[in-house]
């Protein structure tokens, strides 16, 4: 049978087949990412998002380092500027759901959620230098400027999911990894050149650079087709490479393509969505609060700041390394580990800290810093491993919701909680928390696949050709 040609408007119609495997998981092969892309590589889809990720992650992770000259300059209390993060993070979590919604009825395309994305997110900037009441920074910057990086970091991950389908993990993890270190510049910008005679310039210049970096990245943003599948890969895993044979095994395509409420009604939706509220909540703590325990301990600026930078850094490497590691060991397993090293660093942080041992804080820091960003592309791989490509805007969007959850009480209930037990009882909540959220991490399997027979090698599936 004879595939491709023109259609009726001249236009070159790419070959493709449809192959659907003994459970009914339809995949699409035959067409090759550089046909797709106008002849690019689909590692420009893993490259653009990361440099997108990077420029947004000013907006929460250089927060902490920026609060001391905001309170200063507007007059704000500890409290007013944790809350306004926790609305920031909030509406970044909570945009996702419905972004995803309409990304997958065609009526917002990923470039175009990116453009408004980064349009927002200068907005949001621009508040939080020159809005003065706090009900309003709260709304220019936690509203408008968390949806606006909201969009782009929900784009950016789904993006990258779309077109790397057997080998998301490591793909995943790398561009996830830029929304960490890539504030670490302006950790050090706003720590040693941000007081109130600049703050406002400084933080127009970031939003300037911002929409930059994200409306260039976005004009070549382009989703695959649904169900679209790379040609050379064999979806059953029964052959192919080594290599990817292996990942495949460890991590076994969705049986089949989730609708959201099927996800739900599946009970893995909702066990991911209380996971990851509780080791959120755990991770927001620990960059809200960090610097300020840092120097209520009696370390010094430098060693307050650094502990923030090998934070960011190693909250950002640590996604692109358990990335990796899970298309090896597998997801969940990697995931459970993750989490248990997060809450076991609350707990080295704290002692560290009434140690007044510097080094030994910086090194908690770092595992603090691994385990709080690696669950995040985790989870981003999970959704589709557990639910398919085709809804995963719309079903990771509602995992990711947990975050605005979370919001709350690791930044602004997080205060409250230091308001009334101090560091020492809110670090010991902190991993508590994070050690019941592996716990319920364990409960998690994919639906549909419970038995080991069920990941072993499929028959030769049955195939049809479309053009």
């Amino acid at each position: 049978m004879e595939h491709g040609g023109r259609d009726s408007t001249g236009t070159t119609r790419i070959a493709y087949r449809e192959i659907t495997d003994a459970k009914g998981r339809v995949y699409r092969i035959g067409e090759t990412d550089r046909e797709l892309l106008g002849g690019h590589s689909r590692k420009l889809m893993v490259y653009l998002p990361w440099l997108a990720m990077m420029a947004i992650s000013v907006s929460e992770y250089a927060y902490g380092s920026a609060e001391d000259t905001l309170s200063h300059a507007h007059g704000w209390s500890q409290s007013d500027t944790f809350w306004i993060l926790s609305v920031w993070v909030f509406f970044q979590a909570g945009i996702a759901f419905p972004a995803g919604w309409l990304r997958e009825r065609g009526i917002l395309t990923a470039r175009r959620a990116m453009f408004v994305g980064a349009a927002l997110s200068l907005l949001g900037f621009v508040s939080l230098g020159h809005l003065r009441h706090v009900p309003a920074a709260i709304c220019g910057f936690g509203v408008v400027g968390g949806i606006g990086s909201g969009l782009v970091y929900a784009t950016c991950i789904n993006m990258v999911g779309k077109w790397f389908p057997e080998r998301r993990g490591a793909k995943t993890g790398f561009v996830n990894g830029g929304f960490a270190y890539g504030a670490l510049p302006f950790i050090f910008v706003f720590n040693y050149a941000f007081d109130t005679s600049d703050f406002r310039e400084v933080l127009d210049g970031i939003g300037i650079y911002v929409l930059l970096v994200v409306a260039g990245c976005a004009w070549f943003f382009k989703d695959p087709p649904k169900n679209w599948w790379p040609a050379e890969v064999d979806p059953s895993h029964s052959g192919g490479t080594g290599r990817h044979t292996a990942f495949l095994a460890k991590n076994p395509p969705a049986v089949r393509q989730f609708t959201p409420m099927e996800a739900v009604r599946s009970g893995m939706l909702p066990l991911m969505w209380v996971s990851v509220v509780l080791t959120a909540g755990v991770s927001i703590f620990g960059i809200s609060f960090q610097v300020d325990f840092a120097k209520e301990a009696g370390f010094g600026p430098l060693v307050a700041a650094s502990s923030m930078g090998v934070m960011s850094v190693v909250n950002g490497v640590g996604r692109a390394v358990v990335g990796w590691l899970s298309d090896l060991w597998g997801r969940k397993t990697t995931l459970v580990f993750v989490i248990v090293v997060l809450g076991l660093a609350q707990f080295g942080v704290l002692w560290a800290g009434d140690l007044h041992s510097q080094w030994l804080f910086l090194f908690f820091a770092f595992l603090s810093g691994f385990g709080g960003g690696a669950f995040y592309p985790l989870f981003a791989a999970l959704t589709p491993d557990y639910f398919g490509e085709n809804y995963n805007a719309t079903n990771y969007g509602l995992v990711y919701s947990g975050k605005l959850i979370s919001g709350l009480f690791g930044g602004g209930l997080g205060a409250l909680v230091v308001s009334a037990w101090g560091y020492d009882g809110a670090y010991l909540l902190a991993g508590g928390v994070s050690l019941v959220a592996a716990a319920f991490t364990l409960l998690l399997h994919q639906p549909g696949r419970t038995r080991l027979r069920d990941v072993a090698p499929n028959p030769r599936p049955f195939s049809r050709e479309i053009t």
